[in-house]
């Protein structure tokens, strides 16, 4: 496997990280391993993707960057945006959720009622086809599984998620539609932009899901 190198730069890398692929060295090799194998240099992580979802993820060129990066996730300096499908109604079509988030069976996680220490999630989204919701996702924090069970809380969990969605509905589906589709950020006085359209998954390269994202163009205007 090749994996997409979307954007380079002399103290990072940015890639497109393909569905299905382990951010960690499991069965087999894992996403940094992979990339270090390809660029033939040492690579360092900054933050993760889960192994269903695709998109933008970024590896440092120096133990310096990485902690530079680091820090502008951790204190929210980086803005994220990511694009799901789901083949159930939302509740609301668009607004927050919002909550602290607890542990539930199997490695699983549950949106709780307090707000100790939330989980923040902001979301627009739009029809697609017949039963298909289209979903544009801004995190303010960076919780473990957060947009997942976000999605799964207000009644439209991620459309092929195995672990949230109903198991006959996740399994007919080739993929999980989860993608992180924005980065928005400032690194040493240099401002940074970067969109990535998904490249897989039958439902994101449908022409409606294609000319939906012409309207999602700069993900980062559409938030307030």
């Amino acid at each position: 496997m090749v994996l997409e190198l979307f954007f380079e730069h002399q103290d990072f890398l940015v890639f497109n990280k393909p569905a299905g692929l382990s951010f960690h060295s499991e069965e087999g090799e894992g996403f940094v391993v992979k990339a270090e194998k390809q660029m033939g240099i040492k690579l360092y992580s900054v933050h993760r993707l889960d192994k269903m979802t695709s998109g933008l993820l970024i590896l440092a060129k120096s133990p310096a960057t990485a902690n530079s990066l680091t820090k502008l996730f951790e204190n929210r300096g980086i803005q994220k945006f990511y694009l799901s499908i789901s083949t159930r109604k939302p509740k609301k079509k668009q607004g927050w959720v919002k909550g602290d988030m607890g542990s539930a069976r199997r490695g699983s996680y549950k949106l709780l009622k307090t707000n100790e220490n939330p989980a923040v999630t902001q979301f627009i989204s739009r029809s697609l086809r017949v039963h298909e919701r289209f979903f544009l996702i801004k995190p303010h924090t960076g919780k473990t599984h957060q947009i997942r069970v976000a999605l799964k809380s207000i009644g439209s969990p991620v459309c092929g998620d195995i672990r949230y969605a109903a198991v006959e509905d996740a399994t007919k589906e080739e993929r999980g539609y989860l993608h992180a589709y924005a980065l928005k950020f400032s690194l040493n006085e240099e401002d940074f932009s970067l969109v990535c359209p998904p490249s897989e998954g039958e439902r994101f390269l449908s022409s409606e899901c294609k000319e939906a994202l012409l309207a999602w163009e700069k993900p980062w205007e559409l938030f307030k």
